[in-house]
């Protein structure tokens, strides 16, 4: 996309990096992945990275969509650059997406130091760049040369040797850190074995041509990825199955490293983290935890991933946790064990806001995207689980209103890949479950899409959930505190209890007819609204049934679903 190239880093230079950067590590992703050799060869380093900068990116592009909507103008840098490292802290993936969350975090903090500074220069540039590389490999328990800390620091060193404007400091920092990923097969003895340099650094030279980028409008050449290229040559395509041989790699599977992968998030205060550190380094390797200010991303490579988990659950409160077993065929497998498996014909993807729903999802067949409160998944989330599936047609329902755009853009990638999608617009996950109680595999792929489509869109849906603060709504002005009873979409009741203003919404739902009502519950929910409303349906509603579902940690209180 063109643009005009930035001459500070403000608010606007991060934003114009961030998309910059997405796209660069979307043009990369598969290029990435196939070279993935260290520390383990499970092809996924690219794919880490793309979803690492997309919750970054999309963290930034929230910020300054707030500020449009109350017409106060730009943000401040301080303002864009902490929204990139959160939004890349949550969204972190895989050890390299952890790494460069920390870079990100790193600059953050020499970025919007004053808080006041509308932008900063080269130098600003300058001290980022350092302190990002600085911090990245404090956060990694033993850092190894020849990996992405090693292009990190590159980067840095030239950069401080560099003077001049944010363009001669950001292309001294893409020059640097060019030739040291062109070094880095010397460096480390998997890499030179299978003949390419690291995935992790060739991602952050990406990122760094898309900074030069920002400041000059200038994209840079091509960044080779086989050893013995020099770095003035162009690009060179490597086979994914190149890298993954079981001898080429001393970590793969089945070579004595470590079962699992267990990321997590965590809040802890620094304390407990230290602890936590020492706790989880004599469990297992790969060990990177980043964050700070009570927030923090957990990645480690065990053969105990519950006592990973466990060491979580003494330090703070662990969640959005991950853990991935080395030795399935779907990931962290090298190419030659992995079994190539026939795609099935069709399967369905689904967005679900609490663990037991996804249970209940995956016991119907669905693959399932956890989005937890607060933490809608990212078009990349969606477009793995489509992968995931691993089936030639896919029904993806993305159960919210809210990521209709998000689903559309996955869907319209799938098909790019070559996977028939059809995009089902639910708005809840009540309405997938309807969805999902009439999907036939056996049907023509049009006839299933349009069966369970209208059954969706004869579902409508309501929600039971507690104000966080005083707000106007449909129904009037509610308080923090208050319960809301939201119909398709709207604020249509305002109380103060749970059990009865539930009550009002059924008692509204069902005055339009139904046949069917179903309720899930959340963890907050009281213990008898359940009984309650299934009572209040059996004495009031002839021939209507209720079925009651358990949603876990889910947002809302309760779900209502009526068809």
């Amino acid at each position: 996309m063109a643009h005009v190239p930035q001459t500070f880093f403000d608010a606007l230079a991060v934003r114009t990096w961030c998309g910059l950067a997405l796209r660069a590590l979307g043009r990369a992703r598969e290029e990435i992945d196939a070279i993935n050799v260290y520390p383990v060869a499970d092809g996924d380093t690219g794919t880490n990275l793309y979803l690492t900068a997309e919750s970054a990116a999309a963290a930034v592009e929230a910020v300054f969509e707030g500020h449009d909507a109350h017409g106060s103008g730009k943000p401040a840098l301080a303002d864009a650059a902490r929204a990139m490292a959160h939004g890349a802290l949550i969204g972190a993936r895989g050890n390299s997406g952890t790494i460069l969350a920390q870079l990100l975090r790193g600059m953050a903090q020499v970025l919007a130091a004053d808080g006041e500074t509308a932008h900063t220069d080269g130098e600003g540039l300058r001290l980022a760049l350092r302190h990002a590389a600085d911090s990245a490999r404090q956060a990694v328990a033993h850092p190894v040369e020849g990996t992405v800390l090693t292009v990190a620091s590159a980067a840095a060193d030239a950069a401080g040797a560099a003077e001049g404007d944010c363009g001669t400091v950001a292309r001294a920092a893409y020059d640097g850190a060019r030739t040291a990923l062109a070094a880095t097969p010397g460096q480390l003895a998997v890499l030179e074995r299978a003949g390419v340099v690291d995935a992790g650094g060739r991602g952050l030279v990406a990122v760094l041509g898309a900074l030069v980028e920002t400041f000059t409008g200038e994209a840079p050449r091509a960044v080779p990825v086989v050893s013995g290229t020099s770095p003035e040559a162009g690009s060179t395509e490597v086979s994914a199955a190149d890298p993954a041989s079981p001898d080429e790699c001393a970590d793969a599977p089945g070579t004595g490293g470590p079962a699992f992968e267990v990321i997590y998030l965590l809040e802890a205060d620094d304390t407990a983290v230290a602890r936590l550190r020492e706790r989880l380094d004599g469990l297992g390797d790969s060990l990177v935890v980043v964050g700070g200010d009570g927030l923090w991303n957990v990645h480690v490579h065990v053969d105990d991933a519950g006592a990973a988990v466990e060491a979580g659950i003494e330090a703070g409160r662990p969640y959005r946790i991950r853990i991935t077993h080395f030795a399935l065929g779907d990931v962290h497998t090298t190419g030659a064990e992995r079994q190539p498996r026939e795609p099935a014909q069709r399967a369905v993807v689904a967005v679900v806001p609490g663990e037991g729903l996804a249970g209940l999802y995956n016991e119907a067949g669905a693959t399932t995207v956890l989005a937890r409160p607060g933490e809608p998944p990212a078009s990349g989330e969606l477009v793995e689980a489509v992968r995931r599936a691993h089936a030639r047609e896919v029904v993806l329902l993305p159960n919210d209103a809210d990521l209709r755009h998000t689903a559309a853009a996955a869907a319209e990638q799938a098909r790019a890949e070559g996977i028939r999608v059809a995009l089902i617009p639910t708005r809840s996950a009540v309405q997938g479950i309807a969805a999902l109680a009439v999907h036939e595999p056996e049907r023509r792929f049009d006839e299933d899409v349009v069966q369970m489509t209208s059954a969706a869109g004869a579902t409508r849906y309501a929600e039971v959930a507690v104000a966080e603060r005083q707000s106007w709504t449909m129904a009037g002005i509610c308080q923090a505190g208050d319960v809301l009873g939201l119909i398709d979409g709207d604020v249509a009741v305002i109380g103060s209890d749970v059990t009865v203003t539930a009550e009002t919404v059924l008692d509204r739902m069902l005055s339009a007819g139904g046949e069917l009502v179903t309720l899930v519950l959340g963890d907050e929910a009281p213990e008898a609204v359940a009984d309650h409303l299934e009572t209040r349906v059996r004495e009031s509603y002839l021939a209507v049934d209720t079925v009651v579902y358990r949603g876990g940690r889910q947002g809302a209180v309760l779900l209502i679903g009526v068809e």
